[in-house]
């Protein structure tokens, strides 16, 4: 997954039964609750964002936000997370497009993860009309709190059990592999359907990142490995309060 800002531009007509005459503000507050599946996992996210409207005709917004998101599933998989090992190049940006190593990677399958990431998050946005807009989001950075579960370390076929797998504590975006942590971004489609309220559609991409206690990868370069990442597509719905 790239995470470089893409913004999709759709043309869509306006609905008419909302008021044409909206006169732009040069902030745009809201309050946000998305949820979000994917294959055996799910999440619950509530944000606030604090956007400004940009350019002349102010289409364009962007801000910064605070999100929590509550990530939980059964039995998951999550590979090798340091990126010296997952990727070809360790260098910020590059580390996106480079290939993936993936001969180095062994599976942490965690049993039942349950975990809550509260991070500060940038957003950005595009107005079409007063109805339609879509945007992209992305975590910056944080903490995670959440449970001690069971998992199983899969390494050259050989499995050991871990029995106090837990979140990684720190959040921290420095793109592709090189992130520590458990951080959420977002492409998404919003529909308002007044001046106070309004729906999104949503294409999820989160980082999940767990830790072992005791199991343990040793690398091709003889060092202990403890971070094992999940990188998560979901589809998911939001509903918005516009302040």
């Amino acid at each position: 997954m790239k995470k470089i800002i893409l913004l999709v531009l759709v043309v869509i007509s306006g609905y008419s039964g909302f008021s044409q005459n909206k006169t732009p503000g040069k902030i745009n507050r809201f309050t946000d609750l998305t949820v979000a599946a994917g294959s055996g996992r799910g999440t619950a996210a509530f944000s606030y964002v604090h956007n400004w409207e940009l350019g002349k005709k102010q289409k364009w917004e962007a801000g910064f936000g605070a999100r929590l998101t509550s990530y939980f599933g059964s039995k998951q998989e999550h590979t090798t997370a340091p990126a010296r090992l997952a990727r070809g190049t360790t260098v910020p940006f590059a580390v996106v497009f480079a290939p993936q190593k993936s001969e180095n990677w062994d599976t942490l399958t965690v049993q039942r993860p349950w975990s809550n990431a509260l991070n500060l998050s940038v957003n950005f946005g595009y107005n079409f009309t007063d109805q339609w807009s879509a945007g992209f989001n992305i975590d910056l950075a944080g903490f995670t709190l959440g449970r001690k579960t069971a998992a199983i370390l899969t390494s050259n076929g050989i499995t050991t059990t871990e029995p106090a797998a837990k979140p990684s504590a720190f959040n921290l975006l420095l793109t592709g592999d090189l992130d520590h942590g458990s951080l959420n971004s977002e492409f998404f489609l919003k529909y308002k359907l007044n001046s106070r309220w309004g729906i999104r559609a949503v294409y999820q991409f989160y980082f999940s990142e767990y830790k072992t206690a005791t199991a343990k990868q040793v690398a091709p370069d003889g060092t202990l490995v403890t971070r094992f990442r999940q990188k998560g597509n979901n589809l998911g719905a939001g509903l918005a309060y516009h302040f």
